[in-house]
């Protein structure tokens, strides 16, 4: 609780989108854009569920949290859940490799203290979905209650569901939470709030990044042939001194480091 709801970052700095449990190509992103503390890192959410290995992934990442609590910040993606991971794989992850529940309730209670934003260098917002009709300054987002499982609606579940979309104004979104959002939004938010751009994850891009509304936000996604068969490449975007931008492109780590768990092994006897 020692960062609020919108941690400042400092640039130069590394934003990294979607990682979805992919432990190896996670490893490939820090092998291509640098390592912590060399490097300083944005991830948006989204470390769990659908890969292999979300535990190595949630704990990897909050681990270098705790070792460089200044060189590494972690928002809150949808997945970051009791609900969300009882459906798409963390849970039974957890209860395949410990025998128990108990890693996955420390792991889901540690979500709850998770930011829900970032603002880099007073410039730039990053927010795992989207925005809010509800949300129209930052220091809205910094008054939310985030220590909780995210609400089936409202503010917070916004900013983790949300999408932008070729549209004007707000719309209704097939996820069932959250909203869609047009550039004509994007641009009032970032008016109001004398900011320039927006980072967000939460949607698979083919190219692993993709911009909207005249550069105004970007979509960055970090988990290159998603669910191992969509065959997608993966980005991380680096913000430089002056805010140059660049996209730092790469494919899923090679099959020779990759394996399979073995789902069959003992559970270690400290987690039973």
């Amino acid at each position: 609780m020692e960062e609020g709801n919108v941690v400042g970052v400092p640039i130069p700095v590394t934003i990294v989108g979607d990682i979805h449990g992919q432990l190896h190509d996670l490893i490939e992103l820090f092998n291509i854009a640098g390592k912590c503390p060399d490097t300083n890192f944005v991830f948006l959410g989204d470390y769990v569920d659908r890969g292999y290995y979300s535990v190595e992934c949630a704990t990897l990442v909050v681990a270098l949290k705790v070792r460089w609590p200044s060189r590494i910040w972690l928002l809150r993606g949808n997945h970051e859940s009791r609900q969300i991971t009882q459906v798409y794989g963390f849970y039974d992850e957890c209860l395949r490799k410990y025998g128990s529940t108990n890693v996955w309730r420390l792991c889901t209670e540690t979500f709850d203290y998770l930011c829900l934003a970032a603002v880099i260098g007073d410039q730039l917002l990053c927010v795992h979905g989207g925005l809010s009709p509800t949300l129209d300054t930052l220091d809205q987002i910094r008054e939310l209650q985030r220590v909780q499982e995210p609400p089936h609606e409202g503010s917070m579940c916004d900013l983790m569901w949300s999408d932008p979309d070729d549209i004007h104004g707000w719309g209704i979104s097939a996820r069932g939470a959250g909203y869609v959002f047009g550039g004509d939004i994007v641009q009032q938010f970032l008016h109001t709030n004398d900011l320039r751009k927006i980072a967000r994850s939460h949607q698979l891009v083919m190219e692993g990044h993709k911009w909207m509304f005249d550069e105004r936000l970007v979509t960055v996604w970090s988990a290159p042939n998603y669910c191992y068969r969509c065959g997608n490449v993966a980005s991380a975007l680096e913000l430089e001194g002056s805010f140059e931008t660049r996209f730092q492109t790469f494919e899923a780590a090679p099959p020779k480091f990759r394996e399979v768990p073995n789902f069959s092994s003992r559970s270690p006897d400290y987690f039973l």
